[in-house]
């Protein structure tokens, strides 16, 4: 019987070079001597789809080694990567033509480096995308967290996609153990969602399938930011599964706090998948509240359950085939209410993550915390 391959994706590090505002998980690095090992990595099972990150992955030098053994345990991979270390990701990319390789770019020049805490920062990645490109990579893109500092960039940064023939991917705020961040909201809604709206009709205006189903996950991006319910069940744990630096296997990076089905430094897979605790963490995602919509969860939902985001698609493609404007914000029903002032603001800020008042959490094994104390005390003195 052929053995089920699941979606996966690798947290190699937390150590990060990046400052993000949205994101404070350079504040709470991993220790590398605790950092995944390659006896560890072997021990992964059998992987369609496997996602490579951080942290920034290519802080580790031996990262060729983990992507070398990857390859014989997964269909495709693909690296998140904030493009700063060029030499690095050329040299991997010469060795292993097909893994693909994702860059963080938020926004233009002066938003992105802004957002992203990097001197240069747009530069170094752009020049990485150019470079791969010049180098005829197959699989190079970027992806952007779309929020009120960097909205009105996503068109643009769209269209430049377009003009280096890459793909494009987008998110927007979340919080959770992984980001360590609790208080990422999105303040004007109406003004994001705009921005989505102009972008989906962008792709549903595209001759490429691919680029109509993308239209759909940020139409869901929509839904996301006025804190409604997932447009599609969330089955992570079951056929998806991440895995940090120290070995702990999660069901993903979106919970408040870190959800460990088990360790595989300390256990086999089958071992680990198949555990009562395992099933424990099952029982959670089918009873989680957060709505989270992240391309890690979402596109493998996507793939499950095809025929909801192909009926949108058809409807917007082709039922509206003559009409430009294929898409209005205002088809969902939560925007409509808003703008109609049925919903104030407090109540949607009410529906999302954000939490003010709440001290995020890190995932840090004990060793890392203590590390991270000790270099805190060092610094204060």
């Amino acid at each position: 019987m052929a053995v089920k391959k699941l979606n996966g994706t690798i947290i190699v590090t937390y150590r990060c070079n990046a400052r993000c505002t949205m994101c404070n998980r350079y504040k709470c690095p991993s220790k590398p001597d605790e950092e995944l090992t390659i006896e560890t990595i072997k021990k992964l099972p059998k992987m369609y789809f496997t996602n490579i990150t951080g942290g920034e992955p290519f802080i580790r030098e031996d990262l060729a080694d983990i992507v070398r053994e990857l390859y014989k345990k997964s269909d495709r991979i693909v690296i998140s990567t904030n493009g700063f270390f060029t030499e690095r990701i050329i040299k991997l990319c010469e060795e292993f033509p097909k893994v693909g390789i994702r860059i963080s770019i938020e926004g233009l020049e002066k938003t992105n480096n802004k957002i992203r805490g990097l001197e240069d920062g747009f530069n170094k990645g752009y020049n990485t995308l150019k470079k791969l490109v010049e180098m005829n990579h197959p699989d190079v893109g970027f992806g952007m967290t779309v929020q009120d500092a960097n909205a009105k960039d996503l068109v643009s940064l769209y269209k430049l996609s377009n003009e280096l023939n890459m793909e494009f991917a987008t998110a927007s705020l979340h919080n959770s153990f992984y980001f360590v961040e609790s208080k990422n909201i999105i303040h004007d809604r109406p003004m994001v969602a705009k921005e989505f709206e102009n972008l989906i009709n962008e792709l549903l205006n595209s001759n490429s399938p691919k680029k109509w189903f993308r239209a759909y996950f940020n139409h869901g991006l929509i839904n996301y930011i006025y804190g409604q319910k997932r447009l599609l069940p969330c089955d992570m744990a079951f056929d998806t599964f991440f895995i940090d630096p120290y070995g702990d296997v999660m069901p993903c990076n979106g919970t408040k706090d870190k959800l460990v089905m088990g360790n595989l430094n300390k256990q086999s897979w089958d071992e680990l998948w198949n555990s009562t605790q395992a099933d424990k963490v099952r029982n959670c995602v089918r009873n989680c509240d957060r709505n989270c919509w992240m391309i890690g969860s979402v596109s493998p939902a996507m793939h499950k359950y095809i025929w909801i985001p192909a009926w949108w698609v058809i409807k917007h493609k082709f039922l509206r085939f003559f009409k430009k404007q294929k898409y209005s914000m205002y088809e969902n029903k939560i925007v409509r209410d808003y703008r109609d002032k049925k919903v104030s603001k407090e109540e949607l800020d009410s529906c999302s993550t954000c939490d003010m008042n709440c001290k995020a959490k890190n995932g840090l094994s004990k060793e890392s915390e203590a590390e991270l104390k000790k270099n805190l005390r060092k610094n204060k003195k």
